[in-house]
């Protein structure tokens, strides 16, 4: 069966998503910016949500995770949760 595994970033506007990603893409930890910025649970540890299969998460959010390339951050992806950074950290199937 198909997996994924990824952590993100949960934030309410895309102006803050887009900012954080520079940050990132500037050198910041991304765990630590999920630690001290996503307003999802996953935060406390880095936004780290494990693995999981096809239909498990938001359609928007599968279909970066399931297409994109491993070990890059993707987004802004904007769900009913707000917008995400998404780092896909692993993939198989």
């Amino acid at each position: 069966m198909k997996t994924a595994s990824a952590r993100h970033i949960l934030v309410k506007t895309e102006k803050e998503c887009i900012a954080l990603k520079k940050k990132i893409e500037d050198g910041a930890d991304f765990a630590k910016i999920a630690e001290e910025c996503s307003e999802c649970p996953s935060g406390e540890t880095g936004g780290d949500l494990g693995s999981f299969s096809p239909g498990e998460m938001v359609p928007e959010f599968d279909k970066v995770v399931f297409s994109e390339e491993v070990g890059k951050v993707h987004g802004p992806i904007k769900t009913q949760f707000g917008y995400h950074l998404v780092e896909i950290t692993g993939r198989n199937g």
